[in-house]
Order: C-alpha cells, then sequence, then structure tokens
C-alpha cells in the first residue's frame, strides 16, 4: 500500500493537498514549506518541480517557477533537500514534474531518486498514456511508484475508465478546461462535470484541482471528490504573506 492509499484508509473525505514551487520564495525554502505545511494538519503536499515550458501552469505558478530556476533550483538540489526532510516529515510527498525533466535527469536516476527520499507518487502531466502503457507502467513498478493520471471535462468516458483501472493512489481531476489558478466560484458546468463523473462510480479515489482557493471552493469540490488540490492561491499567500503564516492559509480553508 503507498502512502496515498494509507491516508485514505483514515480518512475518506475532506483530504487537503497543497502545491507549492520548490526553491520559491528562497531556494532554501523547500523544507521550510514541507514542515509548515505538516504542522499545519495538510493531508498530503505535492511539491512542484521548476520547469521552464510547463504545460498546464496559470501565470501565479508560471512565475514561481520562474523565480525558483532565478534562485538556482535544480532537481538535484530539491532532491537533496527532500532528502534532507525525510527522516522528520510525515505528511506524505507527491512530486510533481514534466516528462523532459525525468528524460533529461535519467530516468533510472530519477526513480531511484525518489525512492532514496521517500517519495511513492508522481504526477507527470505530459506523460502519454500510450508512453504509460509501453514503458513507463513496468518502469514505476520496478521502483514502486505510483503515476497518478489527470482527467477534465474533455476527456472521453473510455479514457476515464483505462485511468480507473491504472490508478493505485488516487485520479487529478481537473475541475475546468483550463490552466492553474483562482477562477472565483465553481460554476453549474463544473457541478454538471463533478456530477457527471461522481456517477460513473469508479473505483479510484478523486482528487480535484485547478481553481481550488479557498475554504467555498474547497468545500464545494469536496462534495463531489473525495478532496482537492490548492495551488495558485497558497503560492500568493507565499509571497505575501510568508512561510511563517503558512498555519493562517491552512485554517482559512479547513475552518
Amino acid at each position: 500500500m503507498n502512502s496515498i492509499q494509507n491516508i485514505f484508509q483514515n480518512k475518506d473525505q475532506n483530504i487537503l493537498s497543497i502545491y507549492f514551487t520548490s526553491g520559491f520564495p528562497a531556494l532554501d525554502d523547500t523544507t521550510k514549506v514541507i514542515q509548515g505545511l505538516s504542522s499545519s494538519g495538510v493531508d498530503f503536499i505535492e511539491v512542484g518541480l521548476p520547469y521552464s515550458d510547463p504545460l498546464a501552469d496559470g501565470p501565479t505558478i508560471q512565475n514561481s517557477s520562474q523565480k525558483a530556476l532565478k534562485n538556482g533550483i535544480n532537481l538535484d538540489i530539491v532532491f537533496d533537500q527532500l532528502l534532507q526532510i525525510k527522516e522528520s516529515n510525515t505528511t506524505p510527498l507527491v512530486l510533481m514534474g514534466y516528462l523532459n525533466q525525468m528524460l533529461k535527469y535519467g530516468e533510472d536516476k530519477f526513480c531511484q531518486k525518489l525512492v532514496d527520499c521517500g517519495i511513492d507518487t508522481v504526477i507527470i502531466p505530459d506523460l502519454p498514456m500510450v508512453e504509460y502503457e509501453n514503458h513507463y507502467q513496468a518502469l514505476f513498478q520496478k521502483y514502486g511508484i505510483n503515476n497518478v493520471f489527470l482527467i477534465t471535462p474533455l476527456t472521453s468516458e473510455e479514457r476515464i475508465r483505462k485511468i480507473d483501472s491504472y490508478t493505485q493512489s488516487f485520479i487529478y481531476m481537473v475541475a475546468s478546461s483550463s490552466i492553474t489558478g483562482a477562477k472565483g466560484e465553481i460554476s453549474q458546468q463544473q457541478i454538471d462535470y463533478f456530477e457527471r463523473i461522481k456517477a460513473m462510480n469508479l473505483q479510484s479515489k478523486l482528487i480535484i484541482g485547478f481553481g481550488i482557493s479557498d475554504h467555498q471552493t474547497f468545500s464545494k469540490a469536496c462534495e463531489y471528490g473525495n478532496g482537492a488540490i490548492i495551488g495558485s492561491a497558497f503560492i500568493r499567500f507565499l509571497e505575501e504573506k510568508g512561510i511563517d503564516k503558512i498555519s493562517d492559509f491552512v485554517k482559512s480553508v479547513t475552518f
């Protein structure tokens, strides 16, 4: 059983995950942010790998990635930081990055680093399904790593069913066909989509992301999924309020 499945053994609803960009706001802040989120009671943490050519990140996360890269962050530093906090951190970490980062770093080396850091779940949004089936499924199984697939309002039922059959942690349910970032209230169109997916009675847990930014949107998302991920709103909070106030952000979402 992987670290995310363990969460669902004890808590099936209102799962809160927070995304942050490693190496932001400052190069050495990665471990500090993890510690702050963990002590605030977040269920799992999504560690973002800064990337210069992201697929789905909106301007807020793109900006944080650019600043992290200017700070000098790279994969070796990220893995060193995660290794430093491995023994003291009790909150599961999910690594979010892009396929080219893994290819350039070296697939086996990348996977071994994950294992060394105690991470067993990854989100790689641009990993094609056919590549997963033909190669990466076996590679990830070799290292005990679980891949999280994303679905959107445009994903076909056939593909959703296939993703459901492959999923061992959760399905990342993208709330809208757009990039990341706060978008105000959840619309009726989004609710119709949530209800459609919920009616499929998938075997996998559903974690909703993109546009989830506060208590209201988090609570509404949790009516249709097992929990939600907040990213851009937290990145803005970090930049405006600082690491010392992380618990205030988490409390504002979960009160």
